[in-house]
């Protein structure tokens, strides 16, 4: 299983945790698209480092067009020697038409093109098939040689895709290299929900979810002591408050009985209640989202709760600081380890 750390930090910082992440060992450094740019922090970090992936997850695919994106993904992969790995979200409604200004409808077949058009991009600038996409939400007809960028030998970018509902969860499975599990995904549901709707859309492109780089949602709570494991629960219980607050999020929670505590949610970020909302998260609902423990415990619940679904896990909180990258190094240690449930799981 590879172990890849998460980011949010200003671009200033990415060097470094780029060189420290690679020097720690990790297999990847994925940078968020939360109060920062995560394209900035890539070429930073691409530039800093030798070996290890350099990816978004997520960037959001419906703030941008499949041109401006296909631009900047292309020279990341470039400058990162082909280590790039662009994973993309839709986000939601609300934040594409009033955040970014931007149209939304129908965001399951719209993302499908979105990528279908990123690759028809490519496949122009890296092989010279003329430029003829003409789809649904996106047209690309026009690749004059003054703005075709030079093949650099490297391909096009792996694309992964991220989804919690069965749409968009298919429309990964049919057309991206990878999935990117949110972390508001329980093993329940990823079981249930996720992996059935992966292989739909896997079904209709000829092929099978072993196809597919699956990213392990990464919600984890540890800390050195007791101290910081209680702190690490309260941040990890406010952004579950967060995510369970939005209605596109409720059939994760209706699926444990939980339903009921979206509306209660929702109801209190509409008044604002950010900081209250953490306390409906009760241990019953923190430990059926997130992995919690020791840093020495924490693989081994990975391994058990993920190891027959992802090849690959995430951290979720996205540090920034060496004691993070630290507790992480220990987990990553343990995951590499074989599997100790694999033969239980084999036998069931």
């Amino acid at each position: 299983m590879k172990v890849d750390l998460g980011a949010t930090v200003r671009p200033a910082q990415a060097a470094d945790l780029a060189r420290r992440t690679e020097a720690a060992g990790f297999d990847a450094l994925w940078a968020a698209e939360t109060n920062h740019d995560p394209f900035l922090s890539c070429a930073l970090a691409a530039a800093s480092t030798e070996s290890i992936e350099i990816g978004t997850a997520i960037a959001i695919a419906f703030a941008r067009s499949p041109m401006t994106l296909a631009n900047t993904a292309h020279d990341l992969q470039e400058l990162s020697g082909g280590r790039f790995v662009l994973g993309l979200g839709s986000q939601i409604r609300p934040h594409i038409e009033k955040r970014y200004s931007m149209p939304w409808s129908h965001p399951a077949r719209r993302m499908r093109e979105f990528i279908q058009a990123l690759r028809a991009i490519w496949d122009t600038w890296e092989h010279g098939t003329p430029l003829e996409f003409e789809g649904e939400f996106y047209r690309h007809t026009l690749m004059p040689p003054m703005f075709t960028p030079r093949a650099h030998g490297h391909g096009a970018p792996k694309v992964f895709l991220a989804g919690v509902g069965p749409r968009m969860t298919e429309v990964a499975g049919e057309v991206a290299d990878g999935f990117i599990c949110h972390g508001f995904s329980s093993e329940r549901y990823l079981r249930e929900r996720t992996l059935p709707a992966l292989a739909r859309g896997c079904e209709r492109a000829g092929r099978s979810v072993d196809d597919l780089e699956i990213v392990a949602p990464g919600f984890v709570v540890t800390g050195v002591d007791d101290e910081a494991i209680e702190r690490a629960k309260r941040a990890t219980r406010r952004q579950m408050a967060f995510y369970g607050s939005t209605p596109a999020y409720r059939p994760v929670l209706e699926l444990h009985g939980w339903g009921d505590l979206q509306a209660e949610l929702h109801a209190m970020s509409k008044d604002g209640a950010w900081e209250r909302m953490g306390a409906l998260i009760t241990d019953e609902i923190l430990e059926t989202f997130a992995v919690v423990g020791r840093p020495e415990d924490i693989g081994p619940e990975l391994h058990r709760r993920y190891g027959d679904i992802a090849n690959r896990v995430t951290s979720y909180e996205r540090p920034n600081a060496g004691p993070a990258v630290n507790a992480w190094t220990a987990i990553a240690h343990t995951l590499r380890q074989p599997d100790p449930t694999a033969t239980e799981r084999a036998h069931r």
